[in-house]
């Protein structure tokens, strides 16, 4: 891995410190981020509901809430048309609980992740259109469907489409798009999750009858989403992320706080990291292994039993999505181990028969982390390949699908993360073209993972209080990485051990100053590392609490011993 020390001016920092009355370090921090106007920064630490956007600054959103109004007054029947992860859900959630209050007359329909696949499909349409709804309102989908659009036309339906993915050149002839991608779109936050754009759509639905106190009851689940979509936490969403994490504290819901509960997180507010792999995991478990409408029915009940069984029964669908995930990867594994040219790739293709649809994608991103190449993971069955992709910093993975675009039933996704279907008997020709575009657009420095450090300081510097300070810029995330910070010729002071069989536990100091150091999944290095040795430390800085007793530990990002990397 290669470290990257991030540069800063020391004049401008220091003095938006001094304007901020924070310690150096953070204005550091803040100037990294492109946060250099102190009222910014202070708007940047200070998240509050003014900084919400007006909806209707969005393209055709008085077009959207002027049909959603008209349907309800005309008693009109609107069907959701829902996706199954996180954003999708969450975002069903919020608009049902926005249509129901105004009394609308309102249904869902929740894609199946293993039958239907990702995106809208024309069969639901027209059996709407034959049960009556006259309004389709689709949330996290839509910016793609033409030809699903155009039916529902037909048939008289009006679609309202809210999404938040990259449109085509041409939009699909919806009644209202709210997409801030839109190029005609002027809403000055582009990086909306899905929910984020369902939740503006309820803000300018409801208009005055949302008080303050609806707003914030609402930003719970908006945040959930958010977070678990891994959009920027910048601008907007991170007003919605701190202040719905701040109410997640006190959950009213009986399902969130089930939720929180079997995630062992009630009684604090959770941090952006719970949400993103304690709370979003066993959400999406449902989605990958199930149904996903038990996410929504945990989400809406009022009855705290029925809020807890459905949370034990996410919590027990999560533990059976790891199983699986391990299978696939264990399967994974052994063909890199097969096959020596696997190294000399700059991209990766892995398919298997019977490999359960719902956790590839997972997979795909575990494997960029051991290997880190762009990778595609895909699951055979009955001649058709349903695959899902995560890519690498440099390397646009829709880009390198649409040069590939005639192989595919149906793609889509952004520059991070893909899926798509395929005949199966194609995925040969896949494999040999995407490695072609990853060879003509990567450069063999770009297959080293890149460890950016925000800086480097003297072990004594870790206190109670800078921590604090540091955690003022919660919450972290895409956009707002938490801070990578590096101490140099710390002494190992016990010999390195490793639990759970994968991570790795050391206690390294300097001088009289000595700190517990946890690296997740990096047991490996326990056997390069003895007591005594001298290491360099990049890290970031977190709390541990045991049997009731707080202490600062490291969260180990890379270490070198010796000068030499690991």
């Amino acid at each position: 891995m290669r470290w990257k020390l991030a540069s800063a001016d020391e004049e401008k920092s220091a003095a938006l410190a001094r304007e901020l009355e924070v310690p150096p370090l953070l204005g550091k921090l803040l100037l990294l981020r492109g946060i250099a106007d102190p009222e910014a920064a202070y708007n940047f630490l200070n998240p509050r509901l003014s900084q919400l956007h007006n909806p209707f600054l969005m393209a055709d959103m008085d077009r959207a809430v002027e049909r959603l109004r008209r349907a309800v007054e005309r008693k009109e029947k609107i069907l959701i048309y829902g996706d199954y992860d996180v954003d999708g859900t969450t975002a069903v959630a919020v608009l049902l609980a926005g249509l129901e209050s105004l009394g609308a007359r309102v249904d869902v329909h929740i894609p199946d992740r293993l039958k239907d696949g990702y995106g809208m499909r024309v069969p639901i349409v027209e059996r709407a259109a034959a049960e009556g709804f006259t309004v389709l309102l689709s949330v996290d989908t839509g910016i793609r469907e033409h030809d699903v659009v155009a039916r529902a036309q037909e048939l008289g339906i009006d679609c309202i489409i809210t999404d938040h993915h990259l449109p085509k050149e041409s939009l699909p002839a919806a009644h209202a798009l709210l997409n801030p991608h839109r190029q005609d779109c002027a809403y000055p936050d582009k990086n909306l999750a899905g929910v984020g754009v369902a939740f503006k759509l309820v803000q300018g639905l409801l208009g005055e009858r949302m008080s303050e106190a609806t707003l914030r009851s609402y930003l719970k689940i908006v945040a959930i989403g958010t977070i678990a979509d891994v959009v920027p936490l910048t601008g907007e969403n991170r007003v919605i992320a701190s202040l719905g994490l701040e109410g997640l504290r006190r959950p009213s819901q009986p399902g969130i706080s089930a939720l929180l509960d079997v995630a062992g997180l009630n009684g604090r507010a959770p941090s952006a990291g719970d949400v993103g792999f304690r709370i979003a995991p066993r959400m999406n478990a449902a989605g990958r292994m199930e149904d996903a409408r038990s996410v929504i029915e945990l989400l809406r009940t009022s009855d705290p039993v029925k809020a807890r069984q459905i949370a034990r029964h996410l919590d027990a669908l999560n533990s059976e999505r790891q199983h699986a995930e391990e299978s696939i990867l264990h399967e994974i594994e052994k063909i890199v181990e097969s096959r020596p040219d696997i190294n000399d790739r700059y991209s990766l293709v892995f398919a298997g028969t019977g490999w359960h649809r719902g956790v590839i994608g997972i997979v795909a991103q575990r494997v960029v982390e051991r290997h880190y190449r762009p990778t595609l993971v895909i699951g055979v069955e009955d001649g058709t390949g349903q695959g899902s992709g995560r890519s690498i910093a440099n390397f646009h993975l829709l880009n390198a699908l649409t040069d590939s675009k005639d192989i595919f039933d149906r793609f889509g996704g952004h520059a991070a993360a893909a899926g798509f279907t395929l005949p199966s008997k194609r995925i040969g020709e896949l494999e040999q073209r995407f490695e072609a575009y990853a060879r003509s657009t990567l450069a063999p420095q770009d297959l080293v993972p890149l460890l950016r450090v925000d800086a480097e300081i003297d072990l004594d510097q870790l206190d109670w209080p800078l921590f604090e300070h540091l955690k003022r810029m919660e919450p972290f995330g895409m956009g707002n990485p938490t801070p990578v910070l590096v101490v140099r010729r710390l002494r190992l002071i016990y010999p390195p051990r490793v639990l759970s069989e994968k991570h790795l536990k050391i206690r390294i100091g300097s001088g009289p100053k000595h700190f517990d150091a946890i690296g997740w999944r990096k047991g490996e290095h326990a056997k390069l590392l003895s007591s005594g040795d001298s290491v360099d430390l990049a890290f970031t800085l977190d709390e541990n609490t045991y049997q009731g007793t707080s202490s600062l530990q490291m969260v180990i990002k890379d270490l070198r011993l010796d000068g030499n990397g690991m």
